[in-house]
């Protein structure tokens, strides 16, 4: 399937979001999104102040049908006119992406087209080639809900893991540092925005990991840290703004290793692409932004929208798959609820 623009229908249920999307284009892109349907659960587990499983997975078996049937009508392609189908395989919550494979195969089986089964985490690493159609190799920081590391991206098959958290994701850490402020669920977009009027230097609160040798990340010291100072009388407002300091630091020390770990084996490699729910937060990029120019690197950060789970980097990562000249996946594929990146490494 070399040599021509793919038209791919991708799916997405890891987690909270039942997403379709319909992309066209070949790689290295950028390609182009004709239609990026996501349904958010946020309503359902904010109760819960997290995401429980089983709803997640009966919310996307109800609506799934209907998801990809309005990116199809959106994207204004028929099934028979599409050159594959994408779908996440893991990682991420069994039961959701149980949900999106089976209903993948089922199309996959029904229209004779190819089966890609999406690492989740490919996903959101070529992301900026779909955006920005950049050129391989760079270093890849993922940071989101579930996910925090950092990967030195030579090609679609080889992955190099330079440091990844040693206990709690940073999304997570900010979700319960919501939680413990009182701040609305999702707690990373209330984090932010209730640290915009505070004084990041009110509270001295730990940075884990920092100055030590290798890239991983540590996030539970500061979650415990947080907890306390919460037990006193403090502002909202600068225990926000101090917490997001100390993981703009934390973030800001592991990737200047990871850089430098990445360089040594991509010499002419100067990119750095943040992706991940997390990479939507503002004053992160900012403190990235500010790396890259003291590294000589260029940072590349895809649109919020894009940053967080959907399906259009699952269709484009379908692209990526089937332009390199992959036939596909078998349907007897299973979910994966554990994936590592690495692990797709040819």
């Amino acid at each position: 399937m070399t040599g021509k623009p793919l038209t791919i229908l991708g799916i997405e249920t890891s987690c909270d979001e039942t997403a379709a999307a319909v992309v066209r284009g070949s790689a290295p892109g950028p390609g182009e999104i004709l239609s990026n349907v996501v349904f958010s659960q946020i309503e359902a587990h904010a109760p819960y102040g997290g995401v429980v499983p089983e709803i997640a997975s009966r919310a996307h078996l109800e609506i799934l049908d209907n998801i990809v049937d309005r990116a199809l009508a959106e994207a204004k392609i028929s099934l028979s006119e599409l050159d594959g189908i994408a779908v996440t395989a893991g990682p991420g919550l069994i039961g959701g992406v149980m949900v999106g494979l089976t209903t993948a195969k089922a199309l996959a089986l029904g229209t004779g087209k190819p089966l890609v089964a999406v690492n989740h985490l490919m996903g959101h690493a070529l992301t900026a080639r779909l955006t920005h159609g950049v050129e391989f190799p760079f270093v890849l920081l993922l940071v989101s809900g579930g996910h925090c590391q950092l990967v030195g991206v030579g090609g679609i098959h080889d992955f190099r893991l330079y440091g990844s958290t040693i206990d709690d994701a940073v999304g997570e850490a900010f979700d319960k540092t919501a939680k413990i402020l009182g701040l609305p669920y999702p707690g990373g977009p209330a984090v932010e925005a209730a640290a915009r009027n505070g004084n990041p230097r009110a509270y001295e609160l730990p940075r884990p990991m920092k100055g030590r040798a290798g890239a991983d990340f540590s996030f539970s010291g500061l979650k415990t840290a947080l907890r306390q100072l919460a037990e006193t009388d403090i502002s909202v407002e600068d225990a926000s703004a101090s917490f997001q300091a100390a993981v703009i630091d934390i973030l800001r020390d592991r990737t200047r290793i990871a850089m430098q770990m990445f360089r040594k084996d991509f010499p002419e490699g100067n990119t750095l692409v943040v992706a991940g729910g997390v990479a939507a937060n503002q004053a992160i990029g900012a403190g990235l932004n500010r790396l890259c120019a003291d590294e000589d690197f260029t940072a590349l950060i895809p649109p919020p929208r894009l940053c967080t789970d959907n399906a259009a980097m699952i269709a484009w990562a379908g692209v990526e798959r089937l332009s390199a000249g992959g036939a596909g996946d078998a349907l007897s594929t299973s979910p994966r609820a554990r994936w590592p990146l690495a692990e797709t490494t040819a």
